[in-house]
C-alpha cells in the first residue's frame, strides 16, 4: 500500500505534533515471510515489527462487524448504517455501552480472534517454543473527535510482575490510516525506556517486590510518561513514526518500546477498533494480575 498523505495536523491530548522530519516519520514495514532468525535481529534494532498482511483480511474484517453489530442497540452506531464501517452515531448510552465491552472480552469468539492461528504460529516460531496468551486482553473503539488518546509509555510499567519477555501484540482491527489515530512509536525508544527502568530500581533499591509491582503510581500519571507528545520527541531528539495500518496487519513491539495513540480525525466519521494483546514463554514467570479478563476496575 502507498503511504497516504499526512493530515495537516496531528494531535494527542491537546497537544500538535510536529510535523517535520526530524520529529515525525514512518514506521518501517515487516514482510512476515523473512526467516525467523532475521525478524528476531530486526526485532531487537527497532524494538518493533510491524507485519503486514500476517492475518486474513476477510476473518478481521467479519470480526469488526460482529464486535459493532453487539452495539446496536446502545445507540454507538449511526442508525441503519453498515456495523463494520462502524460509523459513529454520537448519542450512546455510556453504561450499556461499557457493559457490552466487559462482555466482550468474554467471547469465546474474541478469544479465537486473539489466538488465530497465524498468531500463535507466529509466537511459536519467535519464541522458539510454546507461547503464553495473558489473559487480560484489552479491545478499544476510539470515536471520531474524542477528546483523549493514549499517553507516551511502555508496557513493563504494567506488567513488573513477572518476565519482561513480553511481547504485545497491538492488532488494528479495520482499515487505519494516519487519519484515524492509530498507535505511534517513539523511534529508537526501546534503550531509552530500559535505561529509565534500570534507573528507577538503581533508585529505590529498598523496594520491596511487591512495592515495585505498581510504584509507577507515585512517579507517573497513570503510568504513562507524559501527554505531551511532541515535548517528549524533544526531550529524547527523536521522531514519532506513524503509519497507515490495514485489515490484517499485526504490529509486535518489546515492553519497554514507548509508544501512544493520536487522535481520531476520521472525515467519514469512523470508529477506530483495535485490540492489544501479550504474549510471552509460557515457561517463564506471569505476572499474576494478567490471570484474569480486563474490566473497568482492575486498576492495571
Amino acid at each position: 500500500m502507498t503511504a497516504t498523505l499526512l493530515p495537516a495536523q496531528l494531535t494527542s491530548n491537546g497537544f500538535a505534533l510536529a510535523m517535520t522530519p526530524e520529529r515525525l516519520g514512518r514506521l518501517v514495514p515487516t514482510d512476515p515471510t523473512q526467516p525467523y532468525r532475521w525478524l528476531r535481529e530486526q526485532y531487537q534494532a527497532q524494538g518493533y515489527l510491524w507485519l503486514r498482511g500476517v492475518l486474513d483480511r476477510k476473518a478481521v474484517l467479519a470480526f469488526r462487524r460482529q464486535f459493532f453489530s453487539a452495539f446496536q442497540d446502545t445507540g454507538l452506531l449511526a442508525p441503519d448504517s453498515n456495523p463494520e464501517a462502524g460509523v459513529y452515531g454520537g448519542g450512546e448510552d455510556l453504561r450499556a455501552a461499557r457493559k457490552r465491552l466487559t462482555e466482550v472480552v468474554r467471547w469465546a469468539a474474541y478469544e479465537a480472534f486473539c489466538l488465530a492461528e497465524p498468531i500463535v504460529r507466529f509466537y511459536e516460531q519467535f519464541f522458539e517454543g510454546p507461547p503464553y496468551l495473558h489473559k487480560r486482553k484489552l479491545i478499544r473503539y476510539t470515536q471520531p473527535g474524542a477528546p483523549g488518546a493514549t499517553g507516551a509509555h511502555y508496557d513493563l510499567v504494567y506488567l513488573r510482575g513477572g518476565t519482561d519477555r513480553i511481547c504485545t501484540s497491538w492488532i488494528p482491527i479495520g482499515d487505519t490510516p494516519v487519519s484515524m489515530g492509530g498507535l505511534v512509536y517513539l523511534e529508537d525508544s526501546d534503550p531509552w525506556a530500559r535505561q529509565m527502568e534500570h534507573d528507577f530500581n538503581a533508585a529505590h533499591p529498598e523496594m520491596t517486590a511487591e512495592e515495585r509491582v505498581s510504584a509507577f503510581k507515585k512517579d507517573m500519571y497513570g503510568g504513562w510518561l507524559t501527554k505531551d507528545l511532541p515535548g517528549l520527541a524533544e526531550r529524547a531528539n527523536s521522531r514519532w513514526l506513524v503509519a497507515d495500518y490495514e485489515a490484517g496487519d499485526m504490529v509486535v513491539h518489546s515492553p519497554y518500546m514507548i509508544h501512544a495513540s493520536t487522535s481520531n480525525n476520521d472525515p467519514n466519521g469512523r470508529m477506530r477498533l483495535s485490540t492489544d494483546i501479550r504474549f510471552q514463554r509460557v515457561r517463564d514467570e506471569i505476572d499474576a494480575r494478567w490471570n484474569n479478563h480486563w474490566s473497568l476496575d482492575d486498576m492495571l
